[in-house]
């Protein structure tokens, strides 16, 4: 039997969006009828997300958000030989990513600059600057560039108080870099709008950095975390060696499977110890019941 292959597109684009529950309805009809699975997020200050179907469903996705504004280069192309998504999600909020400040990162007033992929090595390579990872903690565990600073953070809210707590000067050369991009954007307009003068970011971030640089040249290490079931990836957008537990959402390298106290979608070594009995017990009837909702073809509510 041929090995299925699934594409997958991820993006997103800080543009003023004047209705987004009359977008909202438009995506889930389109992807609904175009059978297409993932997760968009619509706010007014934009759009962000990562969708997989075939080849001719997502074109026509593109199709529809190129009406809205976005460009070709917007997009990040890559492949799964796992179904990546199991539904579909659309949900609004008030911002794209939150930083909790609102009024002071919106990337729509103020941004920084944009270094493309293939620029990134020649700016990082000079010594007078401060290369900043703004994923979490659990993202950067498993891959960022040499020499970048890690902020110690659960979530991105963290990532100004780092900042304060650091005393980080404001004439300060910041490059920044993310997933995707769209935290970089965020985070760089809030340095800007507090008084930081030089900041910039990696455009369409590690994703673009891994699809454009050729490894010979990249001075990326290890792997990059992804937010559906592929979990990570490599060079040239290839699948990772990493699986996500669910005790503690984690991620773990394939050979820690191997563990005695690895129990699919329940733990990990890593979490093991730390769960309550009762905790162990919820997350076994959970993964109990995801598993007899796959046999039936249907999806987990929790999932």
């Amino acid at each position: 039997m041929d090995e299925v292959s699934f594409e997958i597109i991820s993006f997103y684009k800080f543009i003023t969006i004047k209705n987004p529950d009359e977008l909202k309805d438009m995506l889930f009809v389109l992807c609904k009828k175009s059978k297409i699975l993932g997760t968009i997020i619509v706010s007014k200050e934009g759009v962000n997300g990562m969708l997989a179907g075939d080849d001719d469903s997502l074109k026509t996705a593109t199709s529809f958000f190129s009406k809205l504004g976005f460009s070709i280069d917007d997009f990040k192309f890559s492949k799964s030989n796992i179904k990546p998504f199991k539904r579909l999600r659309i949900k609004i909020k008030e911002e794209l990513i939150s930083l909790g400040y609102p009024k002071l990162s919106n990337p729509n007033e103020a941004v920084g600059k944009y270094v493309e992929p293939e620029d990134w090595n020649n700016l990082i390579s000079k010594g007078d600057l401060i290369l900043m990872d703004t994923r979490n903690k659990y993202e950067t565990s498993i891959g960022s560039f040499k020499q970048a600073v890690l902020p110690p953070i659960k979530n991105f809210k963290e990532f100004p108080n780092f900042i304060k707590k650091h005393n980080i000067k404001k004439d300060a050369k910041i490059a920044m870099f993310c997933t995707g991009g769209i935290r970089c954007e965020k985070a760089s307009a809030y340095l800007l709008k507090t008084g930081f003068k030089d900041v910039s970011h990696l455009k369409g971030g590690i994703i673009k950095y891994l699809e454009k640089v050729p490894e010979e040249e990249s001075r990326w290490e290890g792997e990059c975390y992804v937010f559906d079931n592929r979990v990570s990836i490599e060079q040239d957008l290839k699948q990772g060696n990493y699986l996500n537990c669910n005790g503690c959402g984690e991620p773990l390298r394939k050979e820690e499977a191997a563990h005695p106290k690895y129990k699919k979608g329940v733990s990990c070594p890593k979490c093991y110890d730390d769960l309550t009995k009762e905790k162990m017990e919820s997350l076994f009837e959970r993964q109990k019941q995801v598993e007899l909702s796959e046999e039936r073809g249907e999806v987990h509510i929790g999932e």
